[in-house]
């Protein structure tokens, strides 16, 4: 029954149109060396290129920086300062991204690195700044490379995980599908090291309790987190409409692997990303009120974004990314959505088509006052 399980989920990973895969220093980088682990990250690499062959967009959530500036630099074994790993990240960090950059070239699979902490996951400007750069990237065919921006976090390199990180990342891209490549194949019902009678779970379709009092122990040496902090990104992930999958990393071409059936714990969700984001919009107070005419209205049923051009009144005292009410002439609401601009702003461009907002405003804007993809629509 398990591998039936296993085969049906694993089908998840080869359907999704985007998959997140967080891959963690104890598997990049030689604990003994300090160096990339190149024959390894070249496997993965043929992996990512499988998958961007069959048109999935590719997001990959990498540690690394630390450990490779730590080797660098020479630094002896055991707990770094503060500022010792601030420093170790500044000089892995190049190295990171360029190990990264030479084993996808020759697959002709172009890279770009993306800086984060946690806190730009959690506010909600920062969120959509990050979620623009990252849409606009994967519809250029390319395969960002996302990293704690440990040079700057302190709370993240003294507590925290890329678990976490790559769990937020999914839902800031969309994706259907993330995958932690770990030192163990999933959750057990106890840690396997030290209870013989543990049981591998290989699905697990709500994150309870008794889950998560599963979820002990730790990893691999010079890795963070363990099972506890995937079974976190897991409840963060499913919540918002994303499957999340832990499976071993340590072998050759784990994507392969697990596109064949290897063991793994898949958590899974009971929605869509993108149905997940639109209940969150649904849910929120507006902090203001965008009129709209009939013609915008139309286009708004049709799926379109809502343009300036279509916006007659702006009212209520709102910054970009807050949720706004879009209302006819009569006051009935028809749509709610995230804000592309604040009430100010949205206030001299109203009633401009697209390519007069720069000359108004006098800096280059977003061609929509509401993207489409922010917004519910209420009329049919």
């Amino acid at each position: 029954m398990e591998a039936v399980t296993e085969t049906r989920n694993a089908d998840l990973l080869t359907r999704a149109r985007r998959v997140v895969i967080k891959v963690g220093s104890a598997l990049l980088v030689d604990q003994v060396t300090g160096r990339l682990r190149r024959d390894w990250l070249a496997g993965l690499a043929q992996d990512v290129a499988e998958m961007r062959a069959r048109a999935q967009g590719v997001v990959l959530v990498s540690s690394g920086a630390i450990a490779l500036g730590r080797g660098a630099l020479g630094l002896a074994p055991g707990p770094l300062s503060l500022e010792a790993s601030q420093a170790a990240a500044a000089v892995g960090q190049s190295r990171l991204v360029q190990g990264w950059e030479e084993a996808l070239a020759p697959h002709d699979i172009t890279t770009a690195q993306v800086l984060l902490t946690l806190e730009d996951t959690q506010k909600r400007r920062r969120y959509l700044n990050g979620r623009a750069t990252l849409a606009a990237l994967l519809d250029l065919g390319v395969v960002p490379v996302v990293n704690e921006n440990d040079t700057v976090a302190t709370d993240e390199i003294r507590y925290g995980d890329n678990d976490r990180l790559a769990a937020r990342v999914a839902l800031m891209a969309e994706a259907e599908v993330a995958v932690l490549l770990s030192d163990v194949d999933g959750l057990y019902t106890a840690n396997p090291r030290d209870d013989g009678a543990a049981r591998h779970l290989a699905e697990v379709t709500a994150i309870t309790p008794e889950i998560e009092a599963m979820a002990g122990g730790t990893g691999t040496a010079g890795a963070k987190g363990g099972m506890k902090t995937k079974v976190m990104a897991a409840k963060i992930a499913t919540q918002g409409g994303c499957a999340m999958a832990v499976t071993r990393g340590d072998v050759d071409r784990p994507l392969a692997s697990m596109a064949q059936g290897a063991s793994a714990t898949w958590f899974l969700a009971t929605t869509e990303p993108r149905t997940a984001r639109k209940q969150w919009i649904a849910g929120m107070k507006p902090m203001g009120t965008l009129t709209v005419d009939p013609g915008a209205v139309q286009a708004l049923v049709r799926g379109k974004s809502l343009l300036p051009a279509g916006v007659r009144a702006v009212e209520g005292d709102f910054r970009r990314g807050d949720p706004v009410a879009i209302a006819t002439a009569d006051g009935t609401v028809v749509a709610s959505g995230l804000a592309a601009y604040s009430a100010p702003e949205a206030a001299r461009i109203i009633g401009l088509h697209s390519h007069d907002i720069a000359a108004r405003l006098g800096y280059p804007g977003r061609a929509g006052m509401v993207h489409a993809d922010d917004m519910v629509v209420w009329a049919d």
